[in-house]
């Protein structure tokens, strides 16, 4: 595996994405919406930053950013074997928040490991 994203949560995708290309010279790779969520990435060579805005006052970033203020989401990392990455986070007694992958952004299948057993970190597996 290796890291395939940072996510960060903002009010305001756009404008960060802005300041980010900006800053480290990076280029928007992808946008969509889904899931009461705007997605911005920001291609960083090997690794992106994933930018999430809420579009849903109800869903999952708008209560992270109610909750926490703006800042990293969740981890992500890449693996060719989602499935055998979730049964080796069972297998080590890792809380799972999904225990089967769902779809996520640009069409891949993600999971996400509970904070409380990954050292207060959101991770997720993203499959490609």
């Amino acid at each position: 595996m290796h890291l395939d994203h940072a996510g960060i949560a903002t009010d305001d995708a756009a404008d960060l994405a802005a300041l980010y290309a900006d800053l480290l010279g990076c280029a928007i790779a992808h946008e969509e919406q889904f899931d009461g969520m705007a997605v911005v990435f920001l291609d960083l060579g090997d690794s992106y930053l994933e930018l999430l805005e809420p579009l849903d006052e109800d869903g999952t970033i708008a209560r992270y950013l109610d909750r926490d203020g703006p800042g990293i989401h969740h981890l992500a990392f890449a693996t060719d074997d989602i499935a055998g990455a979730l049964d080796r986070a069972r297998d080590l007694g890792v809380e799972l928040i999904d225990e089967e992958p769902r779809p996520g952004a640009w069409g891949h299948e993600v999971a996400f490991c509970h904070p409380r057993d990954t050292g207060g970190v959101l991770v997720e597996f993203v499959e490609h």
